[in-house]
């Protein structure tokens, strides 16, 4: 029997908090003496659980067949504690669902309805896409490094060696500080419209207040409080949504202009990132593939249906915003204007998906500076979070309107970097560049080079056009 550890749930793919749980490995996961000096033995034995099916495919063309990795253990009772499918299908649709939603209409407003929600549809198929190519990469990387709790760093080391690590940094720290900036900025807006207080007051008071949350509590009292944020969210948009579908303009909805598509696909694709979590996933899911899957592809419908119905309820509600649309830069301005009833609730709406999705991303970079910085686990050092929530605060002070400037950063140059061409160049490289002979999953995604060859070159027809477009209006 083997015993290797992992990691209880995290936002950050990088590294992972103190308290483990150690896993044992699947009794049925091919062993050779050349590979087993990787494993320690414990020193007390610990009986295997009956395990069922799950067809492992190596080089060699041997197949054996298991349910899972390994089995994820109560360190106190040394019970097993397999992760569910639902609570995966929360974790994805929690993190999926945040402050990217409140910039959807503005950027698909000229677009309209119907071609917004075609290309919705579209950056849904392509997220889970490359969602399942991190899992595959994550579960492979698992089998051969012994190990669960395999960060996104440890799969690009594998894969694509230290230039993909370093891209893969840049990245997470580059999404990390420019989505801190956008939600300082619109949460300071909020503020300061519902109580009159200074710009910068309600900037350092939104950071100080989530800042200290993340800082002081612990994991079940951060665990409550963005629990009860997300209730908040549920309850604001059903009310949003109810209040305001009454006056919902269906002629509006079939307007459909494609000519003004790719200006919203970056911010699209930032609202439906959820890939950060996919590391945690599998290791909570025992690497069991299958479960993974309908995690992930159901964890982000709901997600997509929620974006639909959000951008059909401010796009049908506004007449003529299409050609009025150059005087008009954010939809939901104009909606809380005209409509008394609906702006306080728009206001609570939107203030309760920046606090969630400001307290997963403190604890993500935050705790990526600490494994950085090389600090003891398990201890909150005030340095890590000064660096996390010092240069957003100051950012968004120096410029009040960065909020959808930082946002299309964000999914432009952070989002389709490390979700879109790292994704398949991983996959790319392990499925066809590898020549070890260590066992191999299926693929979960079909298609073969084909498949990797459009979502990398998608991802990069995007970014480069980006470019040309920020070269060209300079």
């Amino acid at each position: 029997m083997v015993l290797i550890s992992a990691s209880s749930p995290l936002i950050s793919p990088f590294s992972f908090p103190s308290r483990k749980k150690p896993l044992v490995a699947s009794p049925t996961v091919p062993r050779t003496r050349e590979s087993s000096p990787r494993f320690q033995f414990p020193s007390r034995t610990l009986r295997p659980t009956p395990l069922r099916t799950l067809k492992c495919l190596s080089r060699r063309q041997s197949t054996e067949e298991f349910e899972r990795l390994f089995s994820n253990l109560n360190q106190a009772t040394m019970k097993r504690e397999p992760g569910s499918v639902t609570s995966g299908i929360f974790l994805v649709t929690g993190t999926t669902v945040g402050a990217g939603i409140l910039a959807i209409p503005a950027v698909t407003q000229e677009a309209g309805f119907l071609a917004s929600a075609i290309t919705c549809i579209l950056c849904w198929i392509y997220m889970v896409v490359t969602g399942l190519l991190i899992a595959e990469v994550n579960v492979n990387t698992m089998c051969e490094l012994g190990s669960g709790g395999v960060s996104l760093v440890s799969m690009a080391t594998r894969t694509l060696g230290k230039l993909g690590v370093q891209t893969a940094c840049l990245s997470y720290i580059f999404i990390h500080y420019a989505l801190l900036v956008a939600y300082v900025a619109r949460s300071s807006e909020i503020l300061t419209n519902s109580f009159g207080i200074p710009l910068w007051e309600s900037a350092t008071l939104f950071s100080l207040v989530f800042g200290g949350i993340c800082y002081f509590g612990s994991q079940r009292v951060i665990g409550a409080i963005n629990g009860c944020l997300v209730f908040g969210i549920i309850v604001s948009f059903t009310f949003l949504v109810g209040v305001a579908s009454g006056e919902l303009q269906w002629n509006s909805l079939l307007q459909a202009h494609f000519e003004a598509i790719p200006q919203s696909i970056p911010i699209i694709a930032l609202a439906f990132v959820y890939q950060n979590v996919v590391p945690v996933l599998c290791t909570n899911l025992e690497g069991n593939l299958s479960k993974v899957r309908t995690a992930i592809v159901f964890g982000t419908a709901v997600p997509l249906v929620l974006f639909l119905i959000w951008d059909a309820v401010i796009l049908g509600t506004i007449p003529n915003l299409s050609t009025s649309s150059s005087d008009v830069s954010d939809p939901l301005e104009l909606l809380r204007s005209n409509n008394g009833i609906v702006g306080p609730i728009v206001e609570a709406f939107s203030f309760l998906a920046i606090a969630t999705s400001y307290i997963g991303f403190v604890l993500g970079l935050s705790d990526f500076v600490s494994d950085l910085l090389k600090l003891p686990s398990g201890q909150s050092k005030p340095f890590p979070y000064l660096l996390t929530l010092l240069p957003p605060l100051v950012l968004s002070l120096l410029d009040p309107e960065i909020f959808f400037k930082a946002l299309d950063f964000a999914g432009t140059y952070g989002v389709l970097v490390l979700f879109g061409v790292l994704p398949a160049a991983m996959a790319w490289s392990e499925r066809y560049l590898d020549a070890s002979q260590s066992p191999r999953l299926p693929p979960l995604v079909p298609g073969g080079k084909l498949t990797l060859s459009i979502v990398l070159g998608g991802a990069l027809v995007v970014i480069f056009s980006e470019i040309y477009k920020d070269v060209i209006n300079q």
